[in-house]
């Protein structure tokens, strides 16, 4: 399943937009929250997928009937732009627990690069719906790294994929790869350059949130 938020209007276009405008993205604060709010509508959107079950609440004047999470998920991200769009799913799901996975990105000289994952830290992911939060899907290849891995590792009930932009050719290689998660995007961009950086897309999420790295 692949559900695109922009697809239908909602406020999630504005965030989405101020994400990508030059004059606005520069302010690093508004350029985190806006991550983070995203994360807020995907953990939203995501959490009608659930299980519930029947529950009682007590108030001031009787006995409400209403639907709880049967459990919590866990949320998982690829650090360290993913850690602003996380935040935002933890923002909702506030019991979750959490798993952090550091990956990047090694360019050769003639252009070609490898991934490498170096870092992974995770609770006990077996029979638990986990959400893998990364907010730009380039080339996949990462993500699909990562997730393979924490589906080898664990027996994982359910995984579903959220990001704010998506390349038409990264997503396809995700489905290709990992044809049973659920994918959760705002928006899917046609192009990708030469150095995988997604047109017109915003930039590097990182940098635009921490900082130039070296």
């Amino acid at each position: 399943m692949v559900t695109i938020l922009t697809k239908q209007n909602s406020i999630a276009n504005h965030f989405l937009a101020e994400l990508r405008d030059v004059n606005i993205q520069t302010d690093r604060m508004r350029f985190r929250r806006n991550l983070e709010r995203l994360g807020e509508i995907m953990a939203y959107e995501i959490s009608k997928t659930f299980e519930y079950k029947s529950s009682e609440v007590d108030t001031p004047l009787g006995v409400a009937n209403t639907h709880l999470l049967s459990t919590q998920p866990v949320i998982a991200t690829i650090i360290r732009a993913g850690l602003p769009f996380h935040q935002g799913l933890l923002n909702y799901f506030d019991g979750a627990d959490s798993a952090f996975i550091a990956a990047y990105r090694h360019t050769k000289k003639s252009g070609e690069f490898e991934i490498h994952k170096k870092y992974q830290n995770t609770p006990n992911l077996d029979g638990k719906v986990v959400i893998m939060a990364d907010p730009m899907l380039a080339t996949g290849r990462s993500l699909v790294l990562c997730c393979k891995d924490l589906l080898s590792d664990y027996d994982i009930k359910e995984l579903h994929i959220a990001t704010i932009i998506a390349s038409e050719e990264g997503l396809q290689h995700v489905r290709a790869f990992l044809p049973d998660v659920q994918l959760w995007i705002g928006a899917v961009d046609n192009e990708l350059t030469s150095k995988s950086y997604i047109v017109p897309g915003l930039g590097d999420a990182g940098d635009l949130a921490f900082g130039n790295k070296e």
